[in-house]
């Protein structure tokens, strides 16, 4: 899929909004800018690269005619993450539920982040996949990064203690240092399938993909 980059999902989502109620989530996300703690749940996941979500009005829509403009607004939510679509979204709805059922509140159908089903069924439904989608390091997840740049520091940190500390006591920082960030050494790589349910889920979206394409191709001609 053009959505999955190495270890990162791309993610695009477009709600239709009744346009007398665009103000509400206007209101909405001016509130969340003010108090960023609303959002705590969402920077506590920390398999999430980026999240946002916007509001496009019926006339701003770029290169449609007049005639071609729709009817509602619309929500779009763009978010990359690490994992699969299925753990972001159980993250999600277990993380910020009412931050959710906020930001979607006028999103025309919206069934509510729990229970978690008939969510999972309006993402897919609503989601656009993306045509391209480039990740600058696929073998590695945000953690990754951070981590790689925590060794970083402390090599460079190890490297200016080399010239002006005795042996005895580079030794000491020797050690100090590595004990604080062993657990920022392991490898980057290739994400691990994260269960074979999922996995199978995976499987079977894609099948049913694949069927539904034929059946509609089966019509047309």
């Amino acid at each position: 899929m053009s959505n999955i980059a190495g270890k990162a999902y791309g993610m695009n989502v477009l709600t239709p909004m009744h346009p007398s109620n665009t103000w509400i989530n206007r209101l909405l996300f001016m509130l969340g800018r003010i108090n960023p703690a609303f959002m705590s749940g969402l920077l506590q996941l920390s398999i999430i690269h980026f999240a946002r979500w916007f509001i496009i009005r019926r006339d701003q829509w770029p290169g449609l005619e007049e005639k071609q403009r729709p009817g509602n607004d619309y929500m779009f939510f763009v978010s990359n993450f690490n994992g699969t679509w299925d753990q972001y979204i159980d993250s999600f709805s277990d993380g910020i539920p009412t931050g959710l059922d906020l930001f979607w509140y006028s999103s025309i159908r919206y069934p509510g982040s729990i229970p978690i089903t008939p969510f999972k069924n309006y993402i897919r439904l609503n989601q656009v996949d993306c045509n391209y989608y480039y990740n600058a390091t696929p073998g590695s997840g945000q953690r990754d990064i951070k981590s790689a740049l925590r060794v970083w520091a402390a090599i460079e940190t190890l490297q200016q203690l080399s010239a002006s500390s005795s042996p005895e006591q580079f030794a000491q920082a020797y050690a100090r240092i590595t004990q604080k960030i062993q657990h920022n050494l392991p490898a980057a790589g290739p994400a691990p399938i994260a269960s074979t349910d999922t996995q199978t889920a995976d499987r079977n979206r894609h099948l049913l993909r694949k069927e539904l394409e034929r059946r509609l191709e089966h019509l047309r001609s």
